[in-house]
């Protein structure tokens, strides 16, 4: 339509500063220099890298990944070079693509996060930190912070003593009530919180009588948990003020849009990726295309919107 607005995907989370609110997702997009040479990267509002730890972890034994009816299991276990690789080698070369880095950070205690947060804190390119509390894959650490609040809390506490960057805490569905984590996180000074990260799940070999992983549970990702995802998104955004990053099962622009409406200012795009590795750049066109049309000027018109007339969840 001739005259019309482009609309204004830009979004602003902390010092974090995007031009439009699809990020990919942390652990699909490796440290994202396969993606950068299929040239899908550069549409992106950011990119988050793979999870990294204080030391290198080779991560848990094969096999550890199974496809599912309507998603993918991994058991990849934060496989990385840890984080003296990542600074010297992986941001650098990152950086001189000129997209947006967060860093997943993960450990097994306290002290890990905050030493591999401040190896970080001198490093040029990097745009926020996205800490993991999340992952079910690990033996230790991990997804033992975000399982209850207190554990949240004091982690998120000792990590803003040793930066200053924006800090996103990535939530677990597979805690009891994932709402109090996310206060908790938030009333620690967390910037956002990112959720779902994937939900345990397992997949049995019927012919060799066994679990398909070698770890037998594995984290579930996928079209199958967006659902769940999209509650507990809808469930958190009303119970916080800090912006909710949405996950889980998005591979479309109507998937993107449900997030947002349920409150989502952003949106992270996982999975998907493996099978249309220009997802991204389909979502972010859908999305300017829905907005053009509804005649929404900004982003900011439609987060929540789905909840317009309603006074609960």
């Amino acid at each position: 339509m001739t005259g019309a607005r482009v609309p204004d995907l830009s979004v602003t989370i902390g010092g974090l500063r995007m031009k439009n609110p699809v990020i990919a997702a942390s652990g699909i997009i490796g440290f994202g220099l396969e993606y950068h040479r299929l040239g899908v990267l550069d549409c992106f509002g950011a990119v988050v890298i793979k999870g990294t730890t204080l030391k290198p972890r080779i991560g848990n034994p094969p096999p550890r990944l199974a496809e599912t009816p309507a998603g993918l299991l991994n058991s990849v276990g934060l496989e990385n070079p840890g984080v003296e690789l990542v600074v010297k080698e992986m941001i650098p070369r990152l950086r001189e693509t000129g997209v947006t880095i967060i860093v997943n950070v993960a450990g097994s205690t306290a002290e890990e996060y905050c030493a591999v947060v401040e190896r970080l804190n001198d490093v040029d390119g990097v745009a926020a930190l996205e800490i993991n509390v999340s992952c079910p894959n690990v033996e230790a650490g991990g997804m033992q912070f975000g399982l209850n609040p207190s554990g949240t809390a004091d982690l998120v506490k000792s990590i803003l003593k040793v930066t200053g960057r924006t800090l996103i805490v990535k939530l677990t569905p597979n805690a009891q009530n994932i709402v109090p984590v996310a206060r908790a996180a938030e009333d620690a000074g967390a910037h956002a919180v990112s959720l779902i990260n994937t939900i345990l799940g397992m997949a049995i070999d019927v012919r060799a009588r066994r679990p398909v992983l070698s770890t037998t549970y594995g984290g579930l990702s996928g079209p199958a948990v967006k659902p769940v995802a999209l509650r507990m998104v809808w469930d958190v955004s009303n119970a916080v003020k800090i912006p909710v990053i949405g996950l889980g099962g998005i591979s479309t622009a109507e998937d993107a849009l449900e997030f947002i409406m349920a409150g989502a200012s952003a949106v992270q795009v996982g999975t998907a990726m493996f099978t249309n590795p220009r997802v991204g750049r389909e979502i972010i066109a859908g999305l300017e295309e829905w907005m053009s049309a509804e005649g929404a000027g900004s982003l900011k018109e439609i987060v929540g919107a789905a909840k317009a007339d309603r006074k609960g969840g």
